[in-house]
Parts: structure tokens; C-alpha cells; sequence
């Protein structure tokens, strides 16, 4: 899976190119996001352009949550869109996930 990565006050965003986070491309995310997780100490995922997740992405997300706090590195999510957010709330993983409504507040959030 293709990320864009953009780098604004020492915070990495990354932004998935594809508009659903899925059993078709999950393993794709772990290998695109891992790398960045490993090189950097703050890294949001800005999920704005996913319509769709389901529990293969949930799982590559929550892999992705576990290897930052293994390296004692902070990883937020924001931008999520109806659906998906519905399904995190219905999951609970608003409870997992520190989840900011815009990109601006998770940089600033996790900046500090």
C-alpha cells in the first residue's frame, strides 16, 4: 500500500492512499507503516481518505499501536470519517486509540 508521508513540527503524518483498510490490504499497511514507526518518535495517521475499515485493519492498526509503544514512540489517529469512526465507537476502540478530530489538533497533541 502506497503512504504519503509529511513531516510538520517534528510529527510524521502519514496518510494511507487507498480508501479502505481491509483484509485485501492490510499485511500492505503493517509493511508501508512499520519502517516509519521504527525511524520516528511521533507519527499520526491521518485516515482521512478511508471509507472503509474492517478487522484485518482494525489489527493492522492496532499492530502498529503496539510496536510504537515498543519503542516508547506515540502514535495517533485523526481524520476518520463517519463509518469508520462508527465502527471504532461501536468497537470501542476510542479507548485503544488516542483519536483527534482534525490533523492540526493530533500534530499539536502529540507535538507537546
Amino acid at each position: 500500500m502506497q503512504v504519503n508521508l509529511v513531516q510538520e513540527n517534528g510529527v510524521v503524518v502519514v496518510q494511507p492512499a487507498a480508501a479502505t483498510l481491509d483484509a485485501n490490504n492490510a499485511r500492505a499497511f503493517r509493511d508501508a507503516i512499520t519502517p516509519v514507526i521504527d525511524r520516528h518518535e511521533r507519527v499520526v495517521l491521518d485516515m482521512s481518505n478511508i471509507d472503509f475499515v474492517d478487522s484485518a485493519g482494525v489489527g493492522a492498526m492496532i499492530s502498529s499501536l503496539r510496536r510504537a509503544a515498543e519503542r516508547q514512540a506515540r502514535f495517533r489517529l485523526c481524520e476518520l470519517r463517519r463509518p469508520v469512526r462508527a465502527l471504532f465507537d461501536l468497537m470501542r476502540m476510542h479507548r485503544v486509540f488516542e483519536i483527534h478530530n482534525g490533523r492540526a489538533e493530533a500534530v499539536q497533541g502529540i507535538a507537546a
